[in-house]
């Protein structure tokens, strides 16, 4: 009687310990390991993703104000710099299955933005219109 009953808690004390780990596996192992692994490229795509919105924005409205076909090619070149966006919504959804929440993800959007605001800037200086 005894040795069966020492058997069952000892049969519960695996599986709560099994669980425990898992859990810590699932909640602090795999969120770590993702940003670890995945936020350079995700800081990239996400950059990437935005400027491409943007130039088809820009692209799109003027095909709008300036029928032409080279305004038409841009907005055609355009809508494949968009194919950027599919890549960055895909590893999106992976870092959220490991469990990475949607602020830590919008931090690594402003982390990205920070550290390519000179970049930008330069990009802008160097292909601002001058009245």
């Amino acid at each position: 009687m005894y040795k069966s009953l020492l058997n069952v808690i000892v049969a519960l004390n695996i599986v709560a310990a099994v669980s425990c780990i898992a859990l810590a596996y699932k909640v602090v192992a795999l969120p770590m390991y993702a940003e670890k692994t995945y936020k350079a490229e995700y800081k990239e795509l996400i950059f990437q993703c935005d400027n491409s919105m943007r130039e088809h924005m820009i692209a799109k409205n003027r095909v709008l104000t300036e029928k032409s076909e080279d305004s038409v090619k841009r907005l055609n070149a355009a809508e494949v710099g968009l194919l950027s966006c599919n890549s960055y919504d895909k590893l999106r959804k992976r870092l959220l299955t490991y469990g990475l929440s949607e602020s830590d993800l919008a931090l690594f959007g402003i982390e990205a933005i920070e550290e390519k605001a000179e970049d930008v800037r330069n990009f802008v200086k160097i292909h601002e219109f001058k009245y």
